[in-house]
């Protein structure tokens, strides 16, 4: 029996859902949209000869109108086509709390990520960080560029942990949802560079990350928290240390420390061209906050199907229940109940 559940909110009537194959071929092309209007509109202003290829304008002009246009897109689409609120893909209540906690475990995770490497000699110091270098010219970039990851981070959590586990949840069961915007995730980031070792680590803890974030927008109830992770992440990996993400290096100051590969220095500690996120140090860690959440007792609120199109409130047959691992969140729907865990 398929365990169907819908996450972050009741499912009504007027609710429609997309097909699973049509909603994977839909925000690949919302993606292509974002980069088409991005092309488009650097060419027809000349922005690369304004700004200077690679540049980091450039790179936030590219983050900005690239996952804007694609979320706007999407977010159009689930709003206008299948008639529901944003609630219905994780972005509820406590905003604010949620995004905060978030954007302080991503920067504890990527920090931990670092400085293990560093420790074992995966680094060495090419130039010091923006406190060593100040200019408001500086600071405006490091403030522009975080803009520009939040609109990607969340843009990529809008599609995989927002829209498309819910739907495959809301089908098939919670490990469906999972394995499914894993194996979507995954391939959105197969092309960042060409067929390596780097590339193989990267994208088996891009798996990791994918299964990671599935757990903890299960526990939290909510999108909030891994849109900020997701940012936090990218931000202080390309920002703070001035390492590759995912492959693609940032032209700034870093603001914190100017870190580069150590030479003579093994792939698998540093991650070589791919960055720290094709090492196998960012393996363990993130294995480490998998068996965190999977431990972690309690859920966010979750609703069976057919009583959430009966009873959309779920005010009539509500009961609490701690999750006390992954497990346990599946429940069976031969409960026909909605349960709620309180954080």
């Amino acid at each position: 029996m398929k365990n169907t559940l819908e996450l972050y909110a009741a499912r009504e009537p007027q609710h429609r859902r997309t097909w699973t194959l049509a909603a994977i071929i839909l925000l690949i092309a919302f993606f292509a949209v974002g980069g088409i209007a991005m092309t488009l509109v650097v060419k027809l202003l000349d922005l690369k000869t304004v700004f200077g290829k690679g540049s980091w304008p450039m790179s936030f002009i590219e983050l900005v109108l690239v996952f804007g246009v694609a979320s706007s897109a999407g977010i159009a689409w689930i709003k206008f086509f299948e008639r529901r609120p944003l609630a219905t893909i994780g972005f509820n209540n406590h905003a604010a709390k949620r995004y905060g906690r978030g954007l302080l475990m991503g920067f504890g995770f990527i920090s931990a990520v670092v400085a293990l490497i560093a420790l074992m000699g995966g680094y060495q110091i090419e130039a010091t960080g923006l406190w060593g270098q100040f200019s408001l010219g500086g600071v405006l970039a490091l403030l522009c560029l975080f803009i520009g990851f939040m609109i990607q981070g969340a843009t990529e959590e809008i599609f995989m942990r927002g829209w498309l586990f819910q739907l495959l949840t809301s089908r098939y069961g919670v490990m469906i949802g999972i394995v499914g915007n894993m194996l979507v995730f995954s391939l959105l980031h197969a092309g960042n560079i060409k067929p390596s070792i780097e590339l193989f680590i990267g994208l088996f803890n891009i798996v990791l990350v994918a299964i990671l974030l599935s757990l903890y927008a299960l526990k939290e109830g909510s999108l909030w928290g891994v849109c900020a992770w997701h940012s936090a992440w990218n931000w202080l990996l390309g920002v703070g240390f001035g390492l590759e993400v995912s492959g693609q290096s940032l032209k700034v100051v870093p603001l914190l420390i100017d870190l580069k590969n150590a030479p003579n220095t093994s792939v698998w500690l540093n991650g070589g061209a791919f960055g720290p996120e094709a090492s196998l140090v960012t393996s363990v860690v993130l294995l480490a906050g998998i068996v965190y959440f999977i431990k972690l007792k309690g859920h966010g609120q979750v609703f069976d199907v057919p009583n959430s199109l009966t009873d959309p409130a779920g005010e009539n047959n509500s009961s609490p229940q701690d999750a006390d691992d992954l497990a346990a969140t599946m429940m069976s729907t031969e409960d026909r109940q909605v349960h709620q865990t309180p954080h």
